[in-house]
């Protein structure tokens, strides 16, 4: 089954449920901030673990205590319902 890329009415509605991501550069895009390097490494650790299940991995960068996270289909070229799940239980594993 082919994966849908989201129209852009579909992509502005789930930027409004989801807090603390923005469109950046064709991509749901979040940057989060750790007590220190563990901490991040931890979330990175949960993160890895949900998208894996997904069969779905996020583009992203770490730098001490800061986690950069960029999602996107590359099946479809763009944003589909994977980005908006996966970014969902991001946020859940965040605490927001």
């Amino acid at each position: 089954m082919a994966v849908q890329k989201l129209s852009q009415g579909e992509i502005e509605a789930a930027l409004a449920e989801l807090d603390g991501w923005e469109l950046k550069d064709g991509k749901f895009h979040r940057e989060l901030k750790f007590r220190d390097f563990v901490q991040a490494w931890g979330f990175m650790t949960q993160v890895a673990m949900e998208a894996e299940k997904a069969n779905h991995h996020p583009e992203w960068f770490n730098v001490w205590n800061r986690v950069v996270i960029d999602l996107t289909t590359h099946e479809c070229g763009g944003l589909s319902r994977r980005d908006v799940l996966l970014a969902q239980k991001i946020n859940a594993l965040a605490g927001g």
